[in-house]
């Protein structure tokens, strides 16, 4: 393993330090420069001693890493998790105490060094050679160049999350918590061998993208002064809409006709369409610009209705984004990384919308600016589950993809269909909506064929 290897290794072992490190900031009220440093030598230090541990104690761990340490670093990171949800929705008006002290931290960086240790035992077999010097000057090395890119993570991550969560408040610590547990599954399910999609560094970063659309999109509440403009509403409408149907034509179901599955392709379609049906039935909503209410009764708020009617446009969204992954990972051609990309992309720019749509109106009604903030981020955090949950599903039934991939069209072309299109053609500018969705819609179908499906 050479220096540029050794870099891209530390790089991608940060990431979840990062993570983890964005979410102490959201906590803190004003992070410190001692703050800032206690949490980049928390992390550091433990990405130089738990790589040395495996490494000279490789015959031992070996055996800890595979049963135990998957369990452990799951159990902490999900605890946490739940921890700062819990904070998140609290109406207490307290601030979080920023926790940097012995008895926070040290959970925290073992659990982000579970790789790090499994790491260690790795570079037994693939020895670090840097420079010209005996293996373990060299494996010292290697954990100490971890070590410091880590740390540099680290603070960097802590800065980030105290800039974005000082301002964003409890909607910020929603997304921090949710980021935590979705870090310990991605743990629990790459070392048990559930599936080894989290392996790679494309598929996990494509799957949070669309979330972080979410999370930009609700962040608008913050930004506007007065209710959202009737034109900017229905351009923005439209955009949404256009995307999402040339991802279900385009991306999902045009494939399987392409090979000449067109009846596969159909029976996806309608089984989606009736799907999505079903749930828009099954869940009590609110269509938030029309305030037509759909599904049983129920004594859930105004707030909430709204929350689980974005959620609902959320489901077959995350579908896509497992499902064109899925396609990707099993090595069959059918989908091309780039191809997989371009979908990704383009539902997490109409999520932008989309989280602009739970904000900014639950912010009209009377809810403060970070409760409708929160209930945009949390609207959101199905299409990383799903987008998991159907990436094994296909991953344990490869001859499903193109037939999943149908239904997921189907169901998203219902969603345009039954709300998206209706939406458009509501006050004075309704041509403003047409006008957005052929716009769009044209941009997303040159950009799928530009990269190849």
């Amino acid at each position: 393993m050479g220096i540029v290897e050794l870099f891209l290794l530390a790089v991608g072992m940060s990431m979840d330090v990062f993570a983890v490190s964005v979410c102490k900031g959201i906590e803190t009220k004003k992070a410190t420069l001692k703050q800032v440093m206690i949490c980049g030598i928390w992390f550091g230090c433990f990405h130089f001693i738990m790589p040395m541990t495996g490494y000279f104690l490789s015959s031992f761990f070996s055996v800890f890493i595979n049963k135990v340490a998957p369990w452990l670093a799951f159990g902490l990171l999900a605890f946490l998790g739940a921890k700062m949800l819990k904070e998140a929705f609290s109406s207490d008006d307290e601030q979080t105490k920023p926790g940097f002290n012995f008895k926070t931290m040290l959970p925290l960086a073992v659990a982000t060094s579970i790789d790090a240790l499994a790491v260690g035992v790795t570079l037994v077999a693939v020895p670090v050679h840097i420079m010209e010097a005996s293996v373990t000057v060299n494996t010292v090395t290697g954990c100490l160049v971890i070590s410091v890119i880590t740390f540099f993570f680290a603070c960097a991550g802590v800065k980030v999350g105290n800039a974005f969560g000082t301002r964003y408040q409890s909607g910020a610590e929603a997304a921090g918590g949710f980021i935590l547990i979705f870090i310990g599954l991605k743990v629990l399910l790459e070392h048990l061998g559930v599936i080894d999609f989290m392996n790679d560094g494309d598929v996990l970063f494509g799957l949070l993208i669309p979330f972080a659309g979410t999370i930009v999109g609700s962040a608008f509440v913050f930004v506007i002064k007065e209710k959202l403009n009737e034109g900017i509403k229905l351009v923005l409408t439209g955009m949404a809409g256009g995307i999402m149907m040339a991802c279900s034509m385009w991306t999902l179901i045009y494939p399987s006709i392409l090979k000449g599955k067109v009846y596969t392709a159909a029976a996806g379609f309608i089984i989606g369409i009736g799907f999505q049906y079903l749930l828009d039935k099954a869940i009590p909503h609110t269509h938030v610009f029309t305030s037509v209410e759909e599904g049983p009764s129920s004594k859930l708020t105004h707030s909430s209705k709204v929350m689980l009617s974005e959620m609902i446009h959320h489901v077959p969204e995350g579908m896509a984004i497992g499902v064109i992954f899925a396609g990707v990972l099993n090595g069959s051609g059918d989908v091309s990384i780039a191809a997989a990309a371009a979908v990704t992309i383009g539902i997490a720019i109409q999520n932008i919308p989309e989280g602009a749509f739970v904000s900014s109106p639950l912010w009209s009604g009377g809810e403060d600016k970070s409760k409708s903030f929160l209930m945009g981020v949390v609207s959101g955090v199905v299409e990383p589950i799903l987008g998991i949950g159907t990436i094994i599903l296909v991953n344990a039934l490869p001859g499903t993809l193109s037939f999943i991939m149908s239904v997921t069209g189907g169901a998203i072309t219902f969603l345009v269909l039954e709300e998206t299109i209706p939406s458009m053609h509501t006050g004075n500018h309704s041509d403003k909506g047409t006008i957005s969705f052929a716009v769009f819609f044209c941009l997303m179908m040159i950009l799928t064929f530009a990269v190849g499906v």
